[in-house]
Order: structure tokens, then C-alpha cells, then sequence
């Protein structure tokens, strides 16, 4: 599978079968998503795979009854943590561009992306939730406190096939400065 096979043909899937995903699969997933770029090569990205009870209390830290149910469905969450006051720092604690401590979503969003990609060509589905009580599931995952939770991944084998959203052409979405 070429890059551009794998990004056209990955789909945010929000129903999976309950076929366990073996642990060894899921460190290959996350041994691939290491290579996602991040600031000055920080690796600030931390994921924790949730299964069973933890998963189905995770379900709930949400307002929203769609993640709930897509949680419910897949056999594993992915909650996507970042280590706090690293990327986008310099070694002295100031910030190195305007975008201040913003930085940290950003590698965490590509390593987010990464890790879906490397999922999907394992045969996995995925689709990163953002929609969720923070504070709740941070508490419940018992995140240490220099640790900031960014996403939650629900992963499992697909158990649906959605169709390709319709995109934006190149000419919508490239402008060209001289």
C-alpha cells in the first residue's frame, strides 16, 4: 500500500466487530506512529490502550451520546496523552514562537493522525474522538500531572465500510504567492 492509498482510502469508522486486538498489533500501531514528526523531536505523544470496565466507564465521559455508542462498539480506546511544558519550549521555559503552549496539540493531532494511518494499513479502523469531558476522563485514566489528555482513538477491526466524504479540489485549497 503506497502513502497516498492509505490516506485516500482511510475512513473514520464508528462501528467495529468485538474481535480483541492482540497487544503485539497494537505496539506495532504505536511503534510505527513514533516516526510522526513533532517540535525539535520532543516525542511528546503518550498513548494508553483502554479495554473492559475502563473502556466502558471512559464511554461516559461524554456529553455527546454518538461517542458513547462508538466507544461502546470498539474492543479498544486510544487516549492520546501529551507531556506538558516540552514542545514549543526552549530549554530556559520561554516559548519559542507565538503560538505558546498551543504547539502541544498540534504534534499531538499529527501523532493522532499517524498512529490512524499505521492502524489502517494493520486492517484496524479508527476515528479520533475530541468530544469528551476532559476533566472526567483525565481523572478516571489517573493521568500524572505533568500529562495532558488531547484525543481519544476508538480502534477495532471495522465492522462497517463508510464511503469517501466528498473533498475540497486542489484549486479550493492551494493559493500560490509570489
Amino acid at each position: 500500500m503506497t502513502a497516498s492509498e492509505c490516506i485516500r482510502n482511510r475512513r473514520s469508522v464508528r462501528r467495529f466487530t468485538q474481535t480483541p486486538i492482540p497487544r503485539e498489533l497494537l505496539s506495532k500501531v504505536v511503534e510505527t506512529a513514533s516516526y510522526a514528526p513533532s517540535w525539535k523531536n520532543t516525542q511528546i505523544t503518550r498513548y494508553i490502550a483502554v479495554e473492559g470496565e475502563k473502556k466502558a466507564a471512559l464511554s461516559r465521559c461524554t456529553d455527546w451520546q454518538g461517542n458513547t455508542a462508538i466507544m461502546e462498539s470498539a474492543p479498544t480506546v486510544i487516549a492520546v496523552t501529551f507531556v506538558k511544558g516540552r514542545c514549543g519550549y526552549e530549554r530556559d521555559g520561554s516559548f519559542s514562537t507565538p503560538k505558546g503552549d498551543r504547539r502541544q496539540m498540534y504534534d499531538a493531532g499529527i501523532a493522532s493522525e499517524a498512529f490512524c494511518l499505521a492502524a489502517y494499513e494493520q486492517g484496524l479502523g479508527t476515528v479520533i474522538m475530541g468530544l469528551f469531558n476532559e476533566s472526567e476522563a483525565s481523572a478516571l485514566l489517573d493521568l500524572p500531572d505533568d500529562r495532558e489528555l488531547a484525543a481519544l482513538i476508538a480502534v477495532g477491526y471495522p465492522d462497517e465500510s463508510p464511503a469517501a466524504p466528498k473533498r475540497k479540489t486542489a484549486e479550493e485549497l492551494l493559493s500560490f504567492q509570489s
